[in-house]
């Protein structure tokens, strides 16, 4: 199926979305067959973030970030900060992925009902890294357009402030709303932060692949993960599944706007690299099209 544009689009517009898709980065859970779907269907200029599983702990995601580094990749893993046992453990993974030559990460909290060391939160992780040198040319934490299904908004929005000044980027959680998206980059933009703001947007899944995905993260993840996407699983109980191609094309005005409140996109595949990197092929043959 063709990209919803019919060369409508004013041409900044067109050009923005065109170097957004360019510069897409991809989002890959660690799961049975991910490295070979990675090598298979996504060019090794796709920047790659590894997320971070509950029910399967860091190493699979260490292991995988690894591996692609190692293919040419730049491989992003989620570092969990409720996920470390103590200094010493976070030590062996900074070794680890510094010989790898693995140069960013991606620092969330982690949904784990306590944490196993002295890192209950993302902002004491980063502030562990810093005093390991900041070893990372690229750190990443998450944006919430759209608020946390467990934790206050005024309490999230006050986090990031706090953990912007040792990250690089943040990369939004699914919004729906490209308004809202829109709004809340605005805001954080008005409270100081200042990072690039990639703009998290799934890439087109088939319905069933959700109940895979479900499968795969283990029973307690799954029903949160269930829990926070509410309005992703009823999209994808849609005929067909969900595309993202409205919701991009809402967010190319934006892209386009100088103040550069956003900044990119960055595609949930749940591991469906075929399908969204031919998604992504599409839209920049179109768009090269209507130029």
């Amino acid at each position: 199926m063709r990209p919803a544009t019919t060369g409508a689009e004013p041409v900044a517009v067109r050009a923005a979305l065109a170097a957004a898709l360019r510069e897409a980065s991809y989002e890959v859970l660690p799961l049975r067959g991910a490295e070979d779907r990675v090598l298979g269907s996504v060019p090794r200029e796709v920047p790659l973030t590894v997320t971070t599983t509950e029910a399967r702990g860091l190493e699979p995601t260490l292991d995988l970030a690894v591996r692609l580094t190692a293919a040419g990749y730049r491989a992003a893993p989620h570092l969990a900060a409720r996920m470390f046992r103590d200094a010493a453990h976070l030590h062996d993974v900074l070794r680890r992925l510094r010989e790898a030559r693995v140069d960013g990460v991606f620092v969330i909290g982690g949904d784990g009902p306590a944490p196993a060391g002295p890192f209950p939160d993302a902002l004491s992780l980063l502030e562990a890294l810093d005093h390991e040198g900041g070893p990372f040319g690229s750190v990443g934490i998450g944006g919430y357009p759209e608020g946390h299904g467990r934790i206050e908004e005024a309490l999230i929005e006050r986090a990031l402030v706090a953990k912007a000044p040792h990250a690089t980027h943040v990369v939004t959680q699914l919004c729906f709303d490209a308004a809202a998206t829109v709004r809340w980059a605005r805001r954080i933009r008005e409270d100081g932060v200042a990072l690039p703001v990639r703009v998290g947007v799934p890439g087109p899944v088939a319905r069933t692949k959700l109940v895979r995905i479900a499968a795969g993260l283990g029973l307690g993840q799954s029903a949160r993960f269930l829990a926070k996407q509410q309005n992703l699983v009823g999209r994808f109980l849609l005929p067909g599944g969900y595309r993202p191609d409205r919701l991009v094309r809402r967010l190319a005005p934006t892209l386009a706007q100088p103040d550069g409140v956003l900044a990119g996109l960055h595609v949930y595949t749940f591991n469906e690299l075929a399908s969204t990197e031919a998604w992504r092929q599409r839209w920049l043959a179109r768009l090269a099209e209507a130029a």
